[in-house]
């Protein structure tokens, strides 16, 4: 049998399907609180229940259902160790950063622990230790320094040369007093101590806009509006900017992950690769007994249209070092990525003293999300936190490795721009079933997909954010821009911003359309 045979239809995440789904209201009216939190994920939710504490009222926003986006395709590793970080951004900010840093994500696994253990949440919480290995020489002196600066910063960290993993590899770094969690179990508890005493949560609710004034507006889409003292834009992608140019500070990367049953017992741990292509283990408790998830394959959104070669990739992964008993989900996820590998947390920019971003949280969303929505809840209740300072979007470029990639992810996508827009679409459009291409239709770029009924949809194929040409995922049978990450369904609905304008969509027979219709 194929490997890709193995894998489910349809992709589906392990943490939506093992909890209901929520049904808050739409917003309908006119609204006032203090703080509108603008995205209803990990950062947005955990805000929300911090600020609501605090006694403030609060209003969350979602576009569709909150913790549906990238919190809910995460592994859900709660933990300090983001591979090899520490040595970088000890070079890149200096070591009292790079302790801060630590400090934040060490606090946020705590954090989780002591509100789970107050409010007697069932979230499959559980300590334990999280590793980083290699199976390259390359990377060995790189985790030696790694577990060093980890170390000098007051993080329990040792060198191994032996895992309990059915490879071997050349070492491997450990650290002491790590966690993992079911995050939506966590999240969606808080959730429901946010509505109530004039504050709210509002699903199917899209913010289109921010106008500034005293006090400030969200403007949502059908126009409804709701002022606040203060906003938090917790969307994943910012997506209001407000000349903080964060499109061209971020780059955004797809991963995949394959959950499974196996024959064998999985330890008590955590486990990632330091090389590409990066291989992410860890279990998780599920009604199928012991779920494995294996993770990695990580490449930026929009390039390369064959995505099931990633999931493929992940199978034979683990085929290759276990007895697979069945998969039972398959799923990808979207990660926002910034030039330094620090996210950005705090004012939008240095002339916006009352609005809020989180973002950029690279693969590292959990103990990131947590460590932010107390960085952001401390800012707008006191003022001040003690690590506002290194997750600062206001920060300048200053190492030379950051400089670098800034260059590269703008010529990247100025190279991606023109050769879209000088590419022309296909002439042939006899189209099958579970297929789809770029089409010409009177000289004019039309993506087509054909349904497995038969169906043929039509969109235009220019990203509605900043006009970059989409290119076909078929793994998820979406249109992803390669620019800056925007995801659309072939229908044209947005799945991933930072467009909020969704794509024209035409049902049939390219003989049927003009391009007129699409201008």
């Amino acid at each position: 049998m194929d490997t890709v045979d193995m894998l489910p239809e349809v992709p589906s995440s392990f943490w939506m399907y093992s909890t209901e789904t929520t049904n808050y209201p739409q917003l309908n009216e006119d609204l006032k609180v203090d703080i509108a939190i603008v995205g209803g994920g990990i950062v947005g939710i955990t805000t929300a229940y911090l600020l609501k504490q605090a006694g403030v009222s609060v209003a969350v926003l979602d576009a569709d259902r909150i913790l549906q986006g990238t919190t809910a395709h995460t592994t859900s590793k709660l933990t300090s160790q983001h591979a090899i970080i520490y040595a970088k951004i000890k070079k890149q900010m200096g070591e009292e950063l790079a302790r801060l840093y630590a400090e934040a994500n060490q606090y946020a696994i705590d954090m989780v622990e002591k509100i789970m253990q107050e409010k007697s949440i069932q979230c499959d919480f559980v300590r334990l230790p999280a590793y980083t290995y290699t199976q390259s020489d390359q990377y060995v002196g790189q985790i030696e320094d790694e577990i060093d600066t980890a170390r000098s910063l007051g993080i329990e960290a040792s060198f191994q040369k032996e895992l309990p993993l059915p490879f071997p590899v050349k070492a491997a770094m450990r650290f002491e007093n790590q966690a993992q969690f079911h995050c939506l179990k966590f999240l969606k508890e808080l959730a429901r101590d946010i509505p109530g005493q004039g504050s709210h949560i509002f699903e199917q609710t899209k913010a289109v806009n921010i106008q500034e004034g005293n006090p400030l507006t969200v403007v949502t889409e059908p126009g409804h509006q709701i002022k606040a003292n203060q906003i938090v834009i917790a969307s994943h992608f910012p997506f209001f900017d407000g000349g903080g140019f964060y499109f061209s500070r971020i780059y955004l990367e797809r991963s995949y992950v394959v959950a499974a049953t196996i024959k064998e017992e999985f330890p008590e741990a955590h486990f990632i690769s330091a090389e590409d292509p990066g291989r992410s283990l860890r279990y998780t408790p599920s009604k199928y007994g012991r779920l494995v998830l294996f993770g990695g394959e990580h490449h930026k959104t929009g390039h390369g249209t064959d995505t099931n070669k990633h999931y493929k990739n992940l199978l034979d992964f683990a085929n290759q070092h276990y007895q697979i008993d069945k998969i039972y989900y398959r799923w990808s996820t979207h990660d926002c990525v910034t030039i330094d590998g620090v996210p950005y947390v705090g004012n939008l920019t240095a002339r916006s003293p009352n609005i809020y971003v989180a973002t950029g949280f690279g693969k590292w969303g959990m103990s990131n999300g947590i460590a932010s929505a107390k960085i952001l809840s401390d800012l707008i209740i006191t003022g001040d936190n003690p690590w506002a300072q290194v997750y600062s979007p206001s920060r300048f470029i200053t190492s030379g490795s950051a400089l670098k990639t800034f260059v590269g992810i703008n010529i990247s996508v100025a190279e991606k721009y023109i050769t879209g827009k000088l590419e022309p679409g296909d002439t042939d459009k006899n189209i099958e079933k579970g297929e789809a291409r770029v089409i010409d239709i009177d000289g004019h770029r039309i993506g087509a997909y054909r349904d497995a009924q038969g169906t043929l949809h039509m969109v235009d194929t220019t990203c509605t954010h900043l006009g970059c040409e989409l290119a076909w995922n078929d793994a998820e049978k979406s249109w992803d821009c390669p620019c800056h990450g925007s995801r659309f369904t072939y229908e044209g609905e947005i799945v991933e911003g930072p467009a909020i304008n969704k794509l024209q969509h035409v049902k049939g027979e390219p003989n049927e359309v003009e391009a007129r219709i699409f201008s």
